[in-house]
């Protein structure tokens, strides 16, 4: 049930009764008010009870994990998803057989899927929400794998002394480049370009001449 009419001798009491009954809290819902509601005068005229309509939101976590679930469906892979959320951040932990097919190479698939999944949910927010989709570690491993890059991209950029552009990645990806490389001593990292194809550059420090 997602909606309901309720009545009550005022409207806070009609919109308590109609959401106890939803069982949600009240911002978790749309309420409109159909009839304020009168009191009886000397008992001449009949009181009449005030009305309210109200309408369950739809949860955006909910529909951003529906979304993903048929997604992933047509791609012929069935998923779980447990759901990890703090604050406005939300993990989304996918198990399941055949997820290759969904993370795709370098993960490009699970990023693109990233940003529907986090459209979807924001469609229904009034609040922005970050989404991850997290497929059995991948971000882990990733993130990994990102920092050794770091590593040994800055190692070439010391030997050569030349400028190094990565391939275009996602932000939070290029964070865990710009982060491995923060406190290096001979080499520093920007991000150039526009979105999706924007990448990380890695440039020597020049030293000053004593």
């Amino acid at each position: 049930m997602n909606q309901l009419t309720a009545t009550g001798q005022t409207v806070d009491e009609a919109v308590k009764h109609g959401l106890a009954q939803l069982g949600v809290s009240r911002d978790q819902v749309k309420i409109e008010v159909v009839e304020e509601g009168k009191k009886g005068f000397l008992g001449i005229f009949k009181s009449k009870p005030a009305v309210v309509r109200i309408e369950k939101l739809q949860d955006p976590i909910e529909e951003a994990e529906k979304f993903l679930k048929r997604v992933s469906k047509e791609m012929n892979v069935e998923i779980e998803v447990e759901v990890i959320q703090r604050a406005r951040a939300c993990e989304f932990k996918i198990s399941g057989e055949g997820l290759g097919v969904l993370i795709g190479k370098r993960g490009q698939t699970i990023n693109a899927l990233q940003v529907l999944t986090q459209l979807v949910a924001n469609r229904y927010s009034s609040h922005y929400i970050t989404i991850m989709l997290n497929p059995e570690g991948y971000r882990e491993k990733r993130k990994a794998i990102l920092e050794d890059l770091a590593v040994k991209m800055a190692k070439k950029v010391i030997k050569t002394g030349k400028v190094v552009h990565l391939e275009p990645m996602p932000s939070y990806e290029r964070k865990i480049i710009h982060h491995s490389l923060a406190h290096h001593s001979s080499v520093r990292s920007s991000s150039a370009g526009r979105e999706p194809n924007r990448n990380v550059v890695i440039e020597p420090i020049l030293k000053s001449p004593r």
